[in-house]
């Protein structure tokens, strides 16, 4: 049986800490690295929610995108939701590691995964990082041009459902073909030269003041229309992939994945 620190040494071989951004805070975030792992179950959130399944189905390390602690914590009591998600996998004796923009950059993360289901050919990063290929976001041709709607409709198909869905910003009937693309929140590319020469851009949490500027943009000619889409579901196509990496490396540990949908949202109202 292998070690946690064995473990994470592979985690840490296949989306390098390296990688991450200066403000993320992936990693080993809760365990013992000499404590034996057999079981590793992977999924998007550390919430209430996941924890308790990661216990249920036996795993000793729960992998996951989003950190737990990646702002500054004063407490870690209880009676607040990071305590409680600690001192749940600490009485049940299981770890907790992250793998956050440091499992977007690379050629198999985040963005790549929803890339390769759109089938987008010539894939590019929008954000080039260290090595050739890497990089944040995807950037390439469908193939073949669509309607905004029809691609639109395509990712609900490819996404799990979600109460937010698919919104969009743009004219249905526009034909697309470039698309840029950015798994999780993914305003702060809007001003990239490979979104702005995109037909299109999905991506999720727009914040409505960056949106509103970039749908303006987009009406004078100069940028793209919007795809926003749920920012879990956008990332949870990604634990399949980490999955397979895993069982390859560690064929003696099982993993397995959570279909939990942790969107925070339960219900929308169409108006």
């Amino acid at each position: 049986m292998p070690t946690l620190a064995a473990v994470n040494a592979v985690v840490e071989r296949l989306w390098p800490l390296s990688g991450a951004e200066g403000w993320d805070a992936p990693g080993l975030l809760v365990g013992d690295p000499e404590q034996g792992v057999e079981h590793v179950h992977l999924a998007v959130d550390a919430v209430l929610d996941t924890v308790d399944e990661a216990v249920e189905v036996g795993a000793d390390l729960l992998l996951v995108h989003h950190p737990l602690l990646l702002r500054g914590v004063k407490t870690v009591a209880e009676s607040t939701t990071k305590g409680a998600v600690i001192a749940r996998l600490v009485r049940a004796g299981a770890a907790l590691v992250a793998a956050h923009t440091n499992a977007d950059v690379v050629r198999t993360g985040t963005s790549r995964v929803l890339a390769d289901r759109l089938g987008l050919l010539e894939q590019q990063p929008v954000v080039p990082s260290g090595a050739p290929g890497t990089g944040l976001g995807v950037v390439g041709e469908l193939p073949q041009p669509m309607t905004l709607v029809a691609l639109a409709s395509r990712l609900g198909e490819i996404l799990p459902p979600t109460a937010s869905g698919v919104r969009v910003a743009g004219e249905s009937d526009r034909v697309v073909r470039r698309v840029a693309l950015c798994g999780g929140a993914g305003d702060s590319l809007l001003a990239e030269s490979a979104v702005l020469d995109a037909d299109v851009y999905v991506t999720s949490d727009l914040r409505h003041h960056p949106a509103s500027d970039a749908r303006d943009l987009h009406r004078l000619g100069r940028g793209p229309a919007l795809v926003d889409v749920s920012h879990w579901a956008s990332e949870w196509l990604w634990l399949e992939t980490a999955a397979a990496q895993l069982r390859a490396e560690l064929p003696d540990v099982e993993v397995t994945v959570s279909d939990l949908r942790t969107d925070p949202w339960d219900f929308a109202v169409v108006q």
